[in-house]
């Protein structure tokens, strides 16, 4: 390769991490709505049918598909899908920071007004069980709580432990993932969700 070309790849790159190009990536929309006069954050309930995440709480949203334009574009696919709001009406207001839950899987969230009579006409019955909404001013005023989740790395059987030193004897590095929590209710945010929320809740406060 010659200085031209690798020059001219280095500028050009614009992966955001190391894998961004093969993980598993999904985009989301975090749905702000006005109920009578009020701001709020709205919410899904995936139903109870379904194969993944039966019952959880979560942003409209999903895996970014091949034929998707953009990360926006397929928040905005996934929320007609799940919702029955129409693309074209929702006020997108910003892109937040991605949250990169590992090297393997990366979600990208947005935030967007959209139309609260429109989501209770229409939302999609085999998907979504219920929608809720939280006031904005609530989610200011109460803080979520944390806990703390040990995630230790277990490499497999056919590990090269010969290509390394102190082989099997290796000191792998544990972290601590942040799991956070938003009580409002009956219900508990947590999860990925409750990632977004926090860090959506961050900005706008600033």
């Amino acid at each position: 390769m010659n200085q031209k070309k690798w020059r001219e790849q280095l500028r050009n790159n614009k992966e955001l991490f190391i894998g961004e190009a093969t993980a598993f990536r999904s985009a989301v929309l975090i749905p702000l709505v006005e109920v009578e006069g009020e701001w709020c954050v709205l919410f899904e309930v995936r139903s109870s049918t379904m194969r993944s995440q039966p019952g959880d709480i979560c942003f409209p949203g999903g895996r970014i598909d091949p034929t998707d334009e953009s990360p926006l574009f397929a928040a905005l696919r996934e929320t007609h899908e799940e919702l029955g709001v129409n693309p074209n009406t929702v006020e997108v207001l910003g892109q937040l920071s991605p949250y990169i839950a590992s090297p393997s899987f990366v979600v990208y969230p947005f935030a967007g007004v959209v139309d609260y009579k429109e989501i209770i006409r229409s939302y999609n019955k085999n998907e979504v069980e219920d929608v809720f909404t939280v006031p904005l001013q609530y989610l200011l005023e109460h803080e979520p709580y944390m806990h703390p989740v040990m995630v230790n790395l277990s490499p497999d059987s056919n590990f090269p432990y010969d290509k390394i030193r102190n082989g099997v004897n290796y000191q792998w590095r544990g972290r601590t993932m942040e799991e956070w929590f938003f009580e409002y209710g009956p219900y508990t945010i947590w999860g990925l969700t409750a990632r977004n929320l926090k860090h959506f809740i961050d900005v706008i406060r600033k």
